[in-house]
């Protein structure tokens, strides 16, 4: 294998690395320490054996209003719940490099494992969430079973789904 995914370290080289969307370059160069720092966000990094991102995600708790998820999957919740518990897929990014290479992919399946694993183990959720950053991160997701929520931008893919996959 040529590179290891771990939580972001300080021997990670994050400087050079350029997906081609600002927000998500700066995002891990500039703010994403000053997040762990605050417990906002866990962050995992694919790097290869120099500690040079190829790839990075991160996980954050998050809380979605009921009225926000299709009836199809509300059935089994109980009403009593304003605010469904979600696992955040808050950001997915592979640098230029590596692009269409299966980084992406594979990055996305960490994160459901991940997710899906604190799920049983530590934090109840009932689906994962991303918030699409533009038209190619929608298509993307709907590649993986992702479901738009109606009158959002938001996507969703249940744990029950998620389950089926691991």
């Amino acid at each position: 294998m040529d590179f290891v995914i771990s939580v972001l370290q300080n021997k990670h080289i994050r400087n050079k690395f350029s997906c081609g969307i600002k927000a998500l370059d700066d995002y891990i160069k500039f703010q994403v320490s000053q997040d762990i720092k605050k417990n906002l966000t866990v962050c995992f990094v694919m790097a290869d054996k120099s500690n040079k991102i190829i790839a990075f995600s991160t996980l954050s708790n998050f809380s979605l209003p009921g009225f926000e998820i299709p009836d199809k999957f509300k059935k089994r919740l109980p009403k009593s719940y304003k605010n469904i518990p979600v696992t955040l897929l808050g950001r997915l990014a592979v640098d230029q490099k590596y692009a269409r290479t299966g980084k992406g992919e594979y990055m996305l399946m960490h994160a459901l494992r991940e997710s899906l694993n604190v799920s049983k183990k530590s934090l109840g959720s009932m689906a994962v969430i991303v918030d699409p950053i533009d038209n190619n991160a929608v298509l993307f997701y709907k590649k993986y079973g992702f479901i738009l929520l109606p009158d959002s931008k938001k996507m969703f893919l249940p744990m029950k789904t998620i389950e089926k996959v691991f």
